[in-house]
C-alpha cells in the first residue's frame, strides 16, 4: 500500500518519516518532491572493477550548473535527508526529468527501510543535459512493509555525500 501526500504529510508530523528540510509545496498526490544535492562523484578511470575500489573525484556544482555529459556516471545525492523506520522508500525521477532524459537511478531505486541519509542518486544522461543545484530532480514514494521490519545496517548508511560503489566488500566477504 502506497502513501498518499496528504499521509506523507501527516507521517513526517508524527516523526514516522524524516524528511529534512521538509516542505509542504513538495507533497504530490503519492509522493513527495526532492532535491539535487550540490555534489556529486565521477569516476577517475573509465574501466571500473567491481572487486576493486574504484577511485572518485568529488565536484561540487556550481550555480551556474554542470553539464552531464552522454555515457558517463555521475553519482548525486539528494538535498534532503529522509528515510523511515517504518515504511519503505522508493525513488524516481520526475517525469519533468525523465523528458530531458535524464535517469537519476540507474536500477537501485528500492531504499531500505531504516536507511535515512542523502541518499546517492546515479544520474545519466541521454542527451547532453545542464543541472543545477537544488533543482528538483525526483521524487519519493512510501509504502507499508508486511512482515517483521529488520532496519538497514548496511554499508552505505549515514551517508551525506554522493557514495561510490562498495562492491568490492561483498567480495572481501565472500573469500572471491
Amino acid at each position: 500500500m502506497i502513501l498518499t501526500g496528504h499521509e506523507i504529510k501527516k507521517q513526517v508530523n508524527k516523526g514516522r518519516i524524516v524528511i529534512d528540510p521538509f516542505d509542504e509545496r513538495n507533497i504530490q498526490p503519492n509522493s513527495y518532491d526532492f532535491h539535487l544535492g550540490k555534489y556529486i562523484k565521477v569516476y577517475t578511470n573509465k574501466i571500473l572493477d567491481s572487486k576493486k575500489k574504484n577511485l572518485v573525484k568529488e565536484i561540487e556544482i556550481p550555480k551556474e550548473g554542470l553539464l552531464l555529459k552522454p555515457d558517463e556516471l555521475y553519482l548525486g545525492m539528494i538535498e534532503e535527508i529522509m528515510g523511515s523506520e517504518y515504511y519503505v522508500p522508493i525513488l524516481r525521477g520526475r517525469s519533468s526529468t525523465g523528458r530531458l532524459g535524464l535517469f537519476v537511478h540507474i536500477t537501485a531505486d528500492l531504499i531500505d527501510i531504516g536507511s535515512i541519509n542523502n541518499w546517492t542518486l546515479m544520474l545519466h544522461s541521454v542527451l547532453p543535459v545542464k543541472i543545477y543545484p537544488g533543482m528538483k530532480i525526483g521524487q519519493v514514494t512510501f509504502w507499508v512493509p508486511k512482515g517483521e521490519i529488520k532496519l538497514y545496517e548496511g554499508k552505505y548508511q549515514g551517508s551525506c555525500r554522493p557514495m561510490e560503489s562498495k562492491s568490492f566488500t561483498d567480495f572481501d566477504a565472500l573469500k572471491l
